[in-house]
C-alpha cells in the first residue's frame, strides 16, 4: 500500500514552504491554526495563492470554534481538517459533513480502553492520527510511542502514525504492518527551527521510503 506523507508546514515562509512541498510531490501539507503552538500558521496575505495550490492542505485545530474552521476552509482552500483537542464525536461529525476529518488521539504507555474510545468516532471521522501523549499539552512531544500497541486495535478507519519520526525510522515504517495504516505525519525532526522545514531532509526521507 502506498504511504502518504503528511507534513505540518508553517512559519514566516509558509506559502513558500507549502509550494516547495507541492513541487516535491508530498501528499499533504499541514497548517497549524492553534494559537499556542510555536508553529502557528500566519500567512493571510498569501491566502489566495495558498488556496490555489494543488497539494492537499490540512488545517490543524485544537478545540476551535466551528465558525473559525469554516472561515479558514474558505480562505485557504483546506481539503482536510485535523482535530487535536477534546472534540466530541458530534463536533467531529459537524466537520466531517463539510470536509474530511482527522481525529488525533494521544497514546500513553498502554491502550486500555482505546478500542472502545475509537469506536465512538468511527462514524464521524475519516481518518485517525496517533501521537505520543504529552501530559497537559495538545501537541506532540517529538517522541515516539510504542507502535506495537496498535497491533490489536482495529476500526477500519485509516490512520496516520505521528510522534518523533526521523530519517532513522524509514525501515521501521516499511516493516510496520497494520490493515488500517495509511500514512505518516512528520514534523519537528525535519526542521531547522520550529515551523521552518528542512526540505533536503524531507526529500531524503521520501527517497528512503520509496
Amino acid at each position: 500500500m502506498d504511504r502518504k506523507f503528511f507534513l505540518k508546514v508553517c512559519g514566516n515562509n509558509s506559502y513558500g514552504q507549502v509550494q516547495a512541498l507541492q513541487e516535491m510531490e508530498i501528499d499533504y501539507a499541514g497548517l497549524i491554526f492553534y494559537p499556542q503552538s510555536p508553529r502557528v500558521f500566519k500567512d493571510e496575505k498569501h491566502a489566495t495563492k495558498i488556496k490555489a495550490l494543488k497539494i492537499q492542505k490540512v488545517g490543524v485545530y485544537v478545540n476551535a470554534e466551528l465558525e473559525q474552521i469554516e472561515k479558514d476552509i474558505e480562505m485557504y482552500g483546506l481539503n482536510i481538517v485535523q482535530l487535536h483537542g477534546d472534540e466530541t464525536p458530534v463536533y467531529c461529525q459537524h466537520i466531517s459533513d463539510l470536509i474530511p476529518a482527522i481525529k488525533a488521539f494521544r497514546i500513553t504507555d498502554g491502550v486500555n480502553g482505546l478500542q472502545s474510545k475509537l469506536e465512538e468516532y468511527v462514524e464521524s471521522c475519516d481518518y485517525f492520527l496517533f501521537d505520543k501523549n504529552a501530559h497537559g499539552l495538545y501537541g506532540g512531544t517529538g517522541e515516539k510511542f510504542n507502535w506495537d500497541l496498535l497491533k490489536n486495535i482495529f476500526t477500519g478507519v485509516p490512520f496516520f502514525l505521528s510522534g518523533g519520526i526521523d530519517l532513522s525510522d524509514a525501515d521501521l515504517i516499511k516493516d510496520f504492518e497494520h490493515p488500517d495504516f495509511y500514512g505518516i505525519d512528520i514534523n519537528s525532526k525535519f526542521e531547522h527551527s520550529p515551523g521552518v522545514k528542512d526540505l533536503n531532509k524531507i526529500q531524503k526521507f521520501v527517497n528512503l521510503l520509496k
